[in-house]
């Protein structure tokens, strides 16, 4: 099997599908979601049917990264419980690629609680001035609407990772709140200093995004992820 990373770079794309990041990301230690890529709605039922319902599928494109925001909403479908609504949004998502010229597959992956653990997002970036950098703080869509993050130049230490973490002003949510369990903070620290790592040893990639990671009380799971190249980087 050919590396993400390389394929991508040949095919002078600027950012890796959402199964390339999770492979890569997957191979350095972070837990991912079961999951298949599938061509056709067919496909996607047989994937579902192998991994078991309730399923997600997703639009899978090196073109979108940003899903939830695509096709107007269509580019991902939660909790689907049947052959027919998996074939149904993958049918939905693959003919609106098609509509917009995008080249496109569909993900289909085993749906997971997201009420048993929190959404955090653990990212890293390329600075021109500083070089790379990781971000850690509350995942989903709260990062946008509370603002509130860690960051650390990379790469960091599992000490400094586990700090950053408690230096969130929701710090306290990670500890249970109203009675509920504490998520795993060593999982988190773990993810951060994964992505700090993978920034420094592959300097053609530019951005890493694993938003939301589900942080439990024993792991932390990557349910989306996305990983940018530098322009740079692309081959001629």
């Amino acid at each position: 099997m050919s590396d993400p990373l390389e394929a991508a770079t040949v095919a002078g794309r600027t950012a890796l599908t959402e199964s390339e990041a999770k492979e890569v990301l997957s191979a350095r230690g972070v837990s991912v979601p079961d999951g298949e890529t599938a061509q056709t709605p067919e496909a996607a039922v047989d994937a579902a049917g192998r991994l078991g319902y309730p399923v997600v599928v997703k639009i899978e494109s090196p073109s979108v990264q940003h899903k939830s925001d695509w096709g107007d909403g269509i580019g991902v479908a939660l909790g689907l419980r049947d052959d027919e609504a998996v074939a149904d949004a993958a049918r939905e998502i693959l003919e609106t690629a098609e509509e917009q010229g995008i080249d496109a597959a569909v993900r289909v992956e085993s749906a997971l609680e997201v009420d048993d653990g929190i959404e955090v997002i653990v990212g890293g970036t390329r600075d021109p001035s500083f070089g790379p950098t990781v971000l850690v703080g509350l995942g989903g869509v709260a990062v946008e609407v509370l603002q509130d993050t860690s960051h650390r130049l990379a790469p960091v230490t599992s000490e400094e990772a586990l700090a950053m973490t408690y230096e969130l002003e929701t710090s306290d949510l990670l500890d249970g709140y109203r009675g509920e369990p504490a998520v795993d903070r060593e999982a988190i620290a773990d993810a951060i200093q994964t992505v700090g790592e993978f920034l420094v040893e592959e300097p053609a990639v530019s951005e890493v995004e694993v938003n939301p990671l589900l942080a439990r009380s024993d792991d932390a799971l990557a349910l989306d992820a996305l990983i940018a190249l530098s322009p740079d980087a692309r081959s001629d």
